[in-house]
């Protein structure tokens, strides 16, 4: 009984520290990606790293879902291209936790065009050409939000669970 609330207590201590753990990103491996073979190996460096998915699905995104993720690059030349690229198979959107997350993940992706992206990121692994760069990912919290809200609703389908192996990962 005793070790029990010893555990319950330390649970909860453990969840406190973490709270400042909590910030998400917005990752989601794109249509060459998928047709690759990639989704478990970008998975897995993110995992191996310490992060913590909370939501992933497969989707066939619609043009509209793209046109509202895309819409920033609405006035751009390849835009046309990249909604038909984008809509042509299957998605994968994913949302991440953990300390500096949208930074962090940004530097293991690697820079958006695979020839300026050093070996050991995803882009400079497995990329090659800067229209078929494997993944997206989110450039600040606040887009990270903003696209999680658009692809996932109102987090209904982001879980909140804690790791067992937090405490091993996070000081």
């Amino acid at each position: 009984m005793v070790l029990c609330s010893v555990l319950v207590l330390l649970r909860l201590f453990c969840r406190l520290i973490m709270a400042g753990n909590k910030e998400r990103t917005f990752l989601m491996v794109k249509p060459d990606g998928v047709q690759r073979g990639l989704i478990g190996k970008i998975i897995q460096r993110f995992e191996d790293r310490g992060f913590k998915l909370v939501a992933m699905k497969m989707i066939q995104a619609n043009e509209d879902l793209l046109k509202k993720h895309y819409a920033d690059l609405a006035s751009k030349p390849f835009f046309p291209g990249l909604i038909k690229y984008m809509s042509s198979g299957p998605v994968v959107p994913m949302v991440w936790e953990g300390l500096n997350i949208v930074k962090t993940g940004r530097v293991m992706l690697g820079q958006t065009n695979p020839a300026d992206s050093s070996p050991g990121t995803i882009r400079g692994d497995y990329c090659i050409h800067v229209g078929r760069n494997v993944i997206h990912g989110s450039d600040s919290v606040e887009s990270a939000n903003k696209e999680i809200k658009l692809w996932f609703g109102e987090e209904k389908e982001v879980i909140d669970w804690a790791s067992w192996s937090e405490s091993l990962v996070y000081e």
